[in-house]
């Protein structure tokens, strides 16, 4: 078994990222947090469920008439139920708490896309239909084990990964620079910010949290490389005389940040 394994990401504005694989320790961990969250709330709604079913049968049989077709579409809504509490936790969580549930929060892990960008339902949606295959005789404990990119079956159909969750990386807690904020602060007036794309401020914001780890050189290179992405993007003509490309992104990712924290955070 390996831990801390590390992979490299090549995102689709050519900007590669590091990670650090989750390991099946930490998602088992993450796992049985978010199972005893779901067993818990799948008891509430038996619970539930057989109090009203139970006042409504007799409720009915104080009208007269036959409602023995009713047990049978109770047990089917109760069925489907249990299914909506079961998938819709995983999807519901990973899909607004951008790839983490309550567990993985607890285990600092994330799903993320293959290319490093944040997921979406439809990859959440897969991760969680395919979840009772992976538990099946512990199969997706298997693929996890021994592949190379830890991945169980939901992860090789949806396109993703579970890494390490670095909140001093990945949420850059930064004061940009003087020249930054007022640029950040002009931004607005002078460029299309609204066509950057929520994928666009996570590669931002990822590189804002991992530049202390890189080389002179790559940070030079990776942090040029996407300022000419992103000027290109938001339709930015000229830039002040002296600025770099750090504070460039600084000034992006701040007047996003007060333009719309739903986006950034």
């Amino acid at each position: 078994m390996r831990f801390l394994n590390r992979v490299n990401l090549n995102t689709p504005e050519s900007v590669e990222l590091e990670f650090s694989l989750a390991g099946i320790g930490n998602r088992a961990l993450a796992l049985l947090i978010d199972y005893h969250i779901v067993a818990l709330s799948l008891v509430a709604f038996s619970l539930l469920w057989v109090f009203l079913s139970t006042r409504l049968m007799a409720y009915l049989s104080q009208l007269g008439g036959n409602y023995s077709a009713l047990p049978p579409w109770l047990l089917a809504l109760f069925v489907l139920g249990t299914f909506v509490i079961y998938a819709g936790y995983f999807v519901g969580f990973e899909v607004y708490w951008q790839g983490q549930t309550p567990g993985k929060r607890v285990a600092k892990i994330r799903v993320i896309r293959d290319d490093g960008r944040p997921i979406g339902l439809t990859q959440a949606g897969l991760r969680s239909l395919l979840r009772p295959i992976d538990d099946f005789f512990f199969m997706g404990a298997l693929f996890i084990l021994f592949g190379k990119r830890e991945k169980r079956i939901g992860d090789w159909v949806a396109g993703t990964l579970v890494v390490q969750e670095n909140r001093s990386r990945t949420k850059p807690a930064m004061t940009p620079s003087d020249r930054a904020q007022k640029l950040g602060d002009w931004l607005p007036t002078q460029s299309n910010l609204e066509n950057l794309h929520p994928d666009d401020v996570a590669v931002i914001r990822e590189y804002l949290g991992r530049r202390p780890d890189m080389t002179r050189k790559a940070r030079h290179d990776l942090s040029l490389q996407l300022a000419r992405q992103v000027r290109s993007r938001i339709q930015l003509e000229e830039l002040p005389a002296g600025l770099n490309s750090d504070e460039f992104l600084e000034a992006v990712y701040w007047a996003v940040r007060r333009g719309s924290d739903g986006v950034t955070e």
